[in-house]
C-alpha cells in the first residue's frame, strides 16, 4: 500500500513541506523550545542586568539597558558620569530593572553564609560562591551558546559544502588534492590545535573560538557534500543543464547543491550542538567563553 504524501492542488512546495512539519510533534516542540532560548538569548540584556532598563535621574530620563547595547557595538559611549557607576547606589527619581535586576558577572555581597546563597526571592536559583547570580548566567549563557553553535556552524558549513561539491563535481586532479587537504587537516588534534591558539593569543575572544572552532570542523561536511554530489552529478537533470550551455558554476550552485545539500544540512544540525559542547569543554578548562560567564 502506498504512504506517498502528494500536495493540495495550488499549494506551493514550501506549503506543503509546513504542513506535513505541522503534523509532527515532537518537531513543533523542538521548534518551540528553540525559539524560546532563542527569544532568551536575543532579549537577555532586557531579561538580566543590573542596570536599569529606564530610569528618571535629577529630573532626565534615560535608557542605560539600551545605552548598553549601543556601547557593545560600538555605536555609542557611556557619558563621564556613567563610565564606571554603581547603577545600583545612582539616586534615582524612579528606575524600571529587569526581572532579574543582576548582571552575569555581578556579586552580592549581601550573601555571607551558605544558606544566603540557596535559591531565594531574591536570587530565584540561588548563586555561586562568590555570590553571582545562576540564573542570570544562563539567560546570557544561553546567547553565547546559540552565537557559538550557529557561527561556527556556518563557517564550517561554508568552508566544508563548497570544497566538497568542488571536489565531488570535477573529480579528477581537483578530488584527489581537496580529499589529501581533507586528511591532512584530520590528522591535528583539533581539541589540543585549539587550546594550542587560544592559549598563544594575548587576548582570546569569543569570535576567535567560534572562528576556530567552525575552521577545524568543516572536514567531514566536505567529505559529506563530495559523496553527495557525486552521486547527483550522474543524474539526467545534470547531464541536460550541461548539455544546454549553462556554465560550471550555474550548474554547481543552481542544480547540484541544492539536491545534495539536504543530507548535509541534517548533519549540520548535530554539528551546532557538537560545537556548543566543544565550547563547554574550552571553558571547563579555561581557554573558552572570557569571564563573567
Amino acid at each position: 500500500m502506498s504512504t506517498t504524501v502528494n500536495p493540495n492542488e495550488g499549494e506551493s512546495y514550501g506549503q506543503f513541506v509546513r504542513r506535513q512539519f505541522k503534523k509532527n510533534a515532537f518537531g513543533m516542540i523542538s521548534v518551540w523550545i528553540v525559539g524560546i532560548i532563542a527569544v532568551i538569548a536575543i532579549f537577555a540584556d532586557v531579561l538580566a542586568n543590573d542596570k536599569p532598563i529606564v530610569c528618571s535621574l535629577r529630573g532626565d530620563v534615560y535608557f542605560p539597558v539600551a545605552r548598553e547595547i549601543g556601547v557593545t557595538f560600538g555605536v555609542s559611549q557611556w557619558g563621564a558620569e556613567f563610565a564606571t557607576a554603581d547603577w545600583k547606589a545612582l539616586p534615582y527619581d524612579w528606575a524600571v530593572y529587569p526581572p532579574i535586576p543582576y548582571a552575569p558577572g555581578s556579586t552580592d555581597k549581601r550573601l555571607v553564609t551558605l544558606k544566603d546563597r540557596s535559591p531565594s526571592a531574591l536570587h530565584w536559583l540561588g548563586t555561586d560562591d562568590i555570590g553571582r547570580d545562576v540564573l542570570s548566567g544562563l539567560i546570557h549563557g544561553s546567547r553565547y551558546a546559540l552565537s557559538i553553535g550557529f557561527v561556527a556552524m556556518s563557517i564550517a558549513l561554508t568552508i566544508g559544502i563548497i570544497l566538497g561539491a568542488i571536489a565531488g563535481f570535477f573529480g579528477g586532479l581537483t578530488d584527489l588534492l581537496i580529499s589529501r587537504l581533507i586528511e591532512v587537516v584530520i590528522t591535528f588534534p583539533r581539541f589540543f590545535l585549539i587550546i594550542t591558539i587560544v592559549a598563544l593569543v594575548e587576548q582570546g575572544t569569543l569570535w576567535l573560538i567560534m572562528g576556530l572552532i567552525g575552521l577545524t570542523g568543516w572536514t567531514s561536511i566536505a567529505r559529506f557534500m563530495r559523496g553527495e554530489v557525486l552521486r547527483v552529478r550522474n543524474l539526467d537533470y545534470v547531464s541536460a543543464a550541461t548539455a544546454l550551455g549553462y556554465s560550471t558554476t550555474r550548474i554547481i550552485f543552481r542544480h547540484v547543491m541544492p539536491n545534495a545539500i539536504a543530507p548535509v544540512l541534517i548533519y549540520a544540525a548535530f554539528g551546532i550542538v557538537s560545537a556548543i559542547l566543544f565550547e563547554s569543554a574550552l571553558s571547563f578548562l579555561g581557554f573558552g567563553v572570557p569571564l563573567p560567564l
